[in-house]
């Protein structure tokens, strides 16, 4: 299965390319962006040299990175950025999600609205357990998460605390679908 464009009211999470590097340089150039999960912002190349990589794929087959963009639909632009690595799990399959929205598009419900497009499309793929880290102090990530379902767990990686969502669904009923089977197009949060 590859990973194809995902609508949800307002917005549309068009699959990652290369070509969206120049556009999403400015959108991600910010520096208050970074103030949470470090890094500054890139440079078009850099950016666009990123994107290669990510489009190319985990080199890791057991893994598989998806990324989107977030068109805004009505307004025909960019805002930010969705993303999953999905993994096999204990008990089917696994994705840790991220998600970042620019700050002239931020407090308008986009990433909240994002994110739920992406979770529901893993769960409708069968992803099992749906994950996310975020610091301890960065709220309005902690209010996405939460309005998508998501709960803090006791569980910290570098100091962010994990976020966690099972699905209630057991995995005799997911769909007959495994990461090695979809085309890879992007990165997920922890590259």
């Amino acid at each position: 299965m590859s990973i194809g464009t995902v609508e949800t009211g307002r917005l549309s999470l068009v699959p990652l390319a290369v070509e969206h590097a120049d556009e999403m340089a400015e959108v991600l150039s910010d520096p208050a962006l970074h103030v949470f999960i470090g890094g500054a912002p890139h440079s078009p190349q850099a950016l666009r040299a990123r994107y290669e990589r990510l489009v190319a794929g985990s080199p890791d087959p057991s893994q598989r990175w998806w990324n989107w963009v977030i068109r805004l639909r009505a307004e025909k632009c960019l805002t930010g950025t969705v993303q999953a690595t999905v993994t096999a799990a204990e008990h089917g399959y696994a994705a840790e999600v991220a998600w970042v929205v620019g700050t002239p598009w931020q407090k308008r419900g986009i990433a909240t609205e994002a994110a739920r497009g992406l979770v529901g499309w893993l769960q409708e793929q069968g992803v099992q357990a749906i994950r996310a880290h975020i610091h301890p102090d960065h709220q309005a990530s902690a209010a996405v998460a939460a309005a998508v379902g998501l709960a803090p767990t006791g569980h910290r990686h570098e100091g962010e605390v994990r976020w966690e969502l099972c699905s209630p669904r057991s995995p005799a009923d997911a769909a007959p679908w495994s990461p090695a089977d979809a085309a890879s197009t992007g990165r997920g949060p922890v590259r």
